[in-house]
């Protein structure tokens, strides 16, 4: 299979988003509030459609979740490691240790439907499902350790933690949508995918405005590196060892795979900001984590493929 060709759409549209930012004009307010639509209200539409939409079964997306929450484990573990291990500065930590296990759900969810059609959609969605929760309270508790908040007040103000446990919730108890709303719901999420590959590229960032001392940038590069590997690498292969040893079908192990090699979300941004943090090197963590993806994703999926 032609990796690269799968990638192509999707990178185009993140590029696209890229030159818009510098060569549009448009403010730097029309940018933050375009990320923030995405965020707060089309991609929970997106999730909240996709998980009432997706049948859940134990016994046929049990072993891929499993095998997916395993490699998440790993890479959680893995990224507040860094702390023990680098000494990085208190603020680098608290702010950058989630974009070594946070994903960019716009990409995966494109890709899934491009590896594995609807029925590849529908397992990307219920993973999404299980690991937005994990995630979450994983990506919260430096944050708020470090910003004196509360944690669980963060998690009930966070829009895809709510949709994901509305979606689940409405999915366990059977509950269907009127056409309606349905519809609504499934018009705002169609328009999440593109408009939030488009935000990704508006928001990276090539360098740091910030003078940085000696101290400051070893600890920015030092974090950057064990992040990035993390994400990239390690994640990945814990997914890949873990699923050749459930003895995964093809099509449940690529999009599983697929879903841990993905480079982290642009959303850390949004929850570093807003909750004290250091949004600048976060933001820098996002693009170092999206630029070496475009190597490493395509060699993930070529293994799987």
């Amino acid at each position: 299979m032609n990796t690269i060709g799968l990638l192509i759409p999707d990178i185009s549209t993140i590029l696209l988003g890229f030159v818009l930012r510098r060569a549009s004009g448009w403010p730097k307010p029309f940018w933050d509030n375009l990320e923030k639509l995405v965020y707060f209200i089309l991609f929970p539409a997106l999730l909240v459609s996709s998980l009432l939409r997706s049948p859940l079964s134990v016994a046929r997306d049990g072993p891929a979740v499993a095998n997916t929450l395993i490699a998440l484990a790993a890479g959680i573990a893995l990224a507040w490691l860094a702390r023990p291990v680098l000494d990085p500065l208190p603020r680098h930590f608290a702010s950058g240790a989630q974009c070594g296990f946070r994903f960019n759900t716009y990409l995966a969810l494109a890709l899934a439907q491009t590896l594995g059609g609807q029925e590849g959609l529908a397992l990307c969605a219920v993973f999404v499902g299980f690991v937005v929760p994990t995630v979450n309270v994983a990506a919260v508790l430096p944050l708020a350790k470090h910003a004196g908040t509360g944690v669980m007040r963060e998690l009930m103000r966070n829009p895809l933690l709510l949709a994901t446990v509305t979606g689940l919730t409405g999915n366990l108890l059977g509950i269907q949508l009127p056409t309606v709303v349905d519809a609504t719901l499934g018009r705002l999420g169609s328009a999440a995918i593109a408009l939030g590959l488009i935000a990704v590229g508006a928001g990276l960032v090539l360098s740091r405005s910030e003078a940085l001392g000696d101290r400051e940038k070893r600890s920015s590069r030092s974090l950057a590196v064990w992040i990035t590997a993390v994400k990239l690498l390690a994640m990945p292969t814990v997914a890949l060892l873990c699923g050749l040893l459930l003895e995964l079908e093809p099509m449940p192990l690529s999009i599983s795979v697929m879903f841990c090699a993905l480079p982290t979300a642009t959303s850390c941004y949004i929850l570093a900001s807003r909750m004290g943090g250091d949004g600048e090197y976060v933001a820098y963590l996002i693009t170092v984590s999206m630029l070496v993806s475009l190597v490493t994703l395509p060699f993930w999926l070529a293994l799987v493929t």
